[in-house]
């Protein structure tokens, strides 16, 4: 594990940069050698919050055997951390984000709000996963579009999938944050009402799908998440989570992405235990909410083995 902490006013430009959407992965200059194991890299304005985080997510992680990336920034303390952040993945359904972020920007450059029916198959893909949903505004904006948005965005380490597979879209932990940062942020790309469009879908997620980075959350906090799960021939299961955390004077985001889960549950679970430890150690002194029961989600829904591979799961 490597952990640096900083002090109070030796990074003043972090939460600039993460408001600008141009975070930077840590200690490149210090980088491991190629075959050591990914490790947990922090920093903070504040004592003791990088050294207890990285420790802490590296315990939460022991004896799991997920390939878990995460990324995650506090603006009120100044503090970033990175696992793997660079690690390339299959979206499954937290690229409907990215989705909305296209169809936003668009609406955006050609001065207009969005019509009814893009209304409706925004709020299903977001706030009930709708895979129907999301192939229609992936064929409505076509692949241009989605790189259109990527581009602005800063995601340059994100490939829309191929031929309409919007599920294989690549991802990274580190592109998903800056997402997260451009959504909860003053920027150029999204203006404010997009934004607050795209983070309320995001709190009307339906009960059942609130798991993930929302666990462990401080009371009077507000939760914005989008998650998604796919299982497949290679790597087991897919499991992500992806999250901003507003109000109660608290900002910050939260991106956490698995492969090689045995289960949807046990993605779940390790998605969890990080959750838990990162909400904790930024506010130690904060009650915490109420987590809805773990959700029991079928492995595929009706028509999904027929369909584009891309678009199997969630």
């Amino acid at each position: 594990m490597v952990v640096r902490s900083t002090a109070r006013g030796a990074r003043r430009a972090l939460p600039l940069a993460i408001a600008a959407g141009a975070l930077v992965p840590l200690f490149a200059a210090a980088a491991p050698a190629a075959a050591a194991a990914p490790q947990v890299l922090c920093t903070s304005h504040r004592a003791r919050i990088a050294p207890n985080l990285g420790r802490d997510i590296t315990g939460a992680l022991g004896g799991r055997h997920s390939t878990t990336a995460i990324a995650l920034y506090d603006r009120t303390t100044g503090t970033q951390c990175t696992l793997d952040s660079g690690r390339h993945f299959d979206s499954a359904s937290t690229v409907k984000v990215t989705v909305l972020g296209a169809l936003l920007r668009q609406a955006k450059e050609a001065d207009r709000s969005l019509t009814a029916r893009e209304v409706t198959l925004t709020t299903a893909m977001i706030t009930k996963s709708d895979n129907d949903a999301t192939t229609a505004l992936w064929n409505q904006l076509g692949v241009g579009r989605i790189q259109h948005f990527l581009t602005l965005a800063g995601m340059t380490h994100t490939t829309p999938g191929a031929n309409g597979y919007w599920g294989l879209t690549q991802i990274t932990a580190g592109d998903e944050l800056k997402l997260m940062a451009l959504l909860t942020s003053d920027n150029t790309v999204l203006g404010s009402d997009s934004r607050a469009y795209a983070l309320n879908l995001m709190n009307r997620v339906v009960s059942s799908q609130r798991w993930g980075v929302p666990a462990g959350t401080p009371a009077g906090v507000t939760v914005h998440v989008k998650n998604g799960w796919l299982p497949r021939s290679t790597h087991a299961w897919r499991v992500h989570s992806v999250g901003a955390f507003t109000g109660g004077g608290r900002d910050y985001a939260i991106v956490v992405l698995t492969q090689d889960d045995s289960t949807m549950d046990y993605g779940i679970a390790t998605i969890e235990a990080v959750a838990r430890v990162v909400h904790r150690d930024l506010d130690p002194a904060a009650p915490v909410n109420k987590l809805v029961t773990r959700p029991r989600i079928p492995v595929h829904t009706p028509g999904t083995l027929t369909r584009p591979l891309g678009t199997a799961g969630a």
